[in-house]
């Protein structure tokens, strides 16, 4: 197997660092040699977070080039389109359909950019999730990473009992039962 390059994104306090936990624990599993990056930018404070999975027989290096990643997974939609360079030309963005304004549009300095999901389609295949509504179907807003996670596994790879295994292992013990049902939510959209 060829290296498998997974760029995840979002804005800080959206669960990146911990889907990167769970893609990482699976290609572990899975007999993979992986290298985690973590890019925390201003995640305290609601800004742009990046998160590099690696995995293959073997794995050089954490970073993922711009033109390389295989799947770019975008909890929030500008942030995909901030990073869509980064995104092979016959790869797919998992992006869930959220709109989070930055600093720079709350204080009006920039206007939140219009058509997003169409601008990204225009170059790349995208499947886009409307995440956060069936976290909250599920009483479990916070567990949207995971929804979208779950419509990013068809195109990562892996068993569906694997991530389910894997999600039970990583996530804090009192959340394996909804996030285990998020990841299931997202995984029916495809």
């Amino acid at each position: 197997m060829s290296v498998k390059n997974i760029m995840i994104v979002g804005v800080g306090g959206q669960g990146t660092l911990l889907t990167s936990r769970i893609l990482g624990n699976l290609a572990v599993r899975g007999g993979y040699d992986v290298k985690l990056s973590e890019v925390h930018g201003m995640a305290q404070r609601g800004g742009s977070v990046v998160t590099f999975v690696r995995y293959g027989e073997q794995v050089a290096e954490p970073i993922v080039e711009a033109g390389q990643a295989d799947v770019l997974i975008a909890f929030e939609k500008l942030e995909a389109l901030r990073y869509l360079h980064f995104l092979r030309e016959d790869g797919v963005v998992i992006v869930n359909d959220w709109r989070i304004d930055p600093i720079t549009v709350v204080t009006g300095a920039a206007e939140y950019p219009e058509g997003v999901l169409d601008t990204l389609r225009a170059s790349r295949k995208v499947v886009a999730v409307e995440a956060m509504k069936a976290a909250k179907e599920l009483g479990a807003p916070k567990a949207f990473n995971v929804v979208v996670l779950g419509a990013a596994a068809p195109y990562v790879g892996f068993d569906k009992e694997e991530w389910l295994k894997v999600i039970e292992e990583t996530v804090p013990p009192k959340t394996v039962e909804v996030n285990q049902k998020a990841f299931e939510m997202g995984y029916l959209l495809n």
